[in-house]
């Protein structure tokens, strides 16, 4: 009876919101980059991926979002097999990806680039739009301005206004902070924290590691394609192996 009722116990324990689940793959019929590699993150965390050059981050990211083909393995998103999904279809389901280059359109102003955000809607995004420009307060004044123009923190701000005009629960962000100074990527990270406490789950890649693990509920060192370490922001930054590997010292 003890046995039964443990085992009931087992199949009421929920699975992350999204989950990565031991996926092995790669790009097309290429060799296998990623190689048992498990990411996930719950409603409303923080979920940092990191690693030395190589590792796997963007390809495991981008394997969740339907990018590339996951040989072995599954994503889940809320309990639903979405594997064999397209990005476009992960999209509608409320996942959002803002790439690391790339992910603006330059000859655009500011304000259309949020419109082609919610090209999915069509219900009245202007509250959404109010959202944006309340935490991004730069691109209300500068909405008439053609994307191109902007400094490279401020692209940024308009990616990821981007993103979050199609409503997400799950935004996705590959490297968010390259290429900007360090005042930029605090105010990023400052950004990311609001967004997730309104119960967005954040999936981040990041080079700056020791700066993302620091606003991470949960973090992935990789490895070669691989699960190296997993943990709290706080427990792998107290690591003394990841700390000497992979965060300086």
């Amino acid at each position: 009876m003890r046995l039964a009722a443990q085992e009931v116990g087992k199949k009421k324990m929920a699975e992350p919101y999204l989950i990565g689940d031991a996926m092995t793959g790669g790009y097309g019929s290429g060799a296998d980059i990623l190689h048992g590699c498990t990411i996930a993150v719950e409603k409303g965390q923080i979920a940092v991926i990191v690693g030395p050059n190589g590792a796997g981050k963007s390809t495991a990211m981008k394997a969740v979002f339907g990018m590339l083909n996951v040989r072995e393995g599954a994503v889940r998103l809320a309990g639903e097999d979405i594997t064999a999904l397209t990005p476009q279809a992960r999209v509608a389901k409320g996942m959002a990806f803002v790439p690391q280059t790339q992910n603006i359109f330059t000859s655009l102003t500011v304000e259309e680039n949020l419109e082609m955000g919610a090209f999915l809607r069509r219900d009245d995004i202007t509250e959404t739009m109010e959202q944006v420009y309340g935490l991004f307060p730069i691109l209300r004044d500068k909405r008439r301005q053609p994307a191109g123009e902007l400094s490279g923190g401020q692209r940024q701000q308009v990616a990821v206004g981007r993103a979050l005009m199609t409503k997400p629960s799950i935004l996705m962000l590959d490297e968010p902070t390259a290429g900007v100074s360090p005042i930029v990527m605090d105010e990023l990270f400052d950004r990311i924290i609001e967004v997730a406490r309104t119960g967005i789950s954040i999936l981040m890649v990041e080079q700056n590691a020791k700066q993302a693990l620091d606003i991470a509920d949960i973090g992935y060192v990789l490895v070669q394609g691989r699960n190296a370490h997993t943990g709290t922001g706080e427990e792998l930054i107290n690591d003394a192996e990841v700390r000497r590997t992979f965060l300086g010292g």
